[in-house]
């Protein structure tokens, strides 16, 4: 099995699956997703860890704010975890300039908005976090299905932190 699942395993007190109710809805094939419980004050720790422990060629962290993603970013750098982040409060130019390095693998971490939760493929990209738990349903099932593209497999993880989180994965 899996290294990244095992450990996603072990991480998850209480794993759930997650069942998409409509098939004409998008079918995240060689995705597995797990989500993990913790309070706000815990998930830059675990994110620390979970970035040591799994094997990844990219990671995408989805986050719910500008601020936020700048913020997340920082803390990576000064954590030893070299990234860049991709948010609305970039110029266009920027922001292009930073996909286009990500993609070419200049840098294995991005930090971002839901600004790229839809419509980039980057075929190493093999773990989401979603750091923050987006608004949607839909949402959610855009942005996990940044990993595990082009045939490839893919895992996503969703810190769940508040009642309003699990409200959108059961839905």
């Amino acid at each position: 099995m899996d290294s990244n699942i095992i450990y996603c395993q072990i991480c998850s007190f209480q794993p759930m699956e997650i069942y998409v109710d409509d098939e004409a809805k998008l079918t995240l094939h060689g995705l597995v997703q797990h989500y993990i419980k913790l309070k706000e004050e815990e998930k830059n720790r675990k994110l620390n860890d979970l970035l040591d422990a799994l094997d990844f060629n990219q990671v995408v962290i989805f986050v719910k704010s500008v601020s936020r993603a700048a913020e997340l970013d920082r803390l990576l750098i000064e954590c030893n975890f070299p990234s860049i982040c991709i948010h609305s409060g970039m110029s266009q130019e920027e922001r292009l300039k930073r996909y286009r390095g990500f993609k070419e693998g200049h840098t294995r971490i991005l930090v971002a908005t839901d600004l790229v939760g839809r419509g980039i493929d980057i075929e190493r990209v093999n773990i989401v976090i979603n750091y923050d738990m987006p608004d949607s349903a839909d949402t959610y099932l855009h942005m996990v299905g940044r990993a595990g593209r082009f045939g490839t497999k893919g895992l996503a993880i969703t810190f769940v932190s508040c009642s309003t989180d699990v409200d959108v994965l059961n839905n």
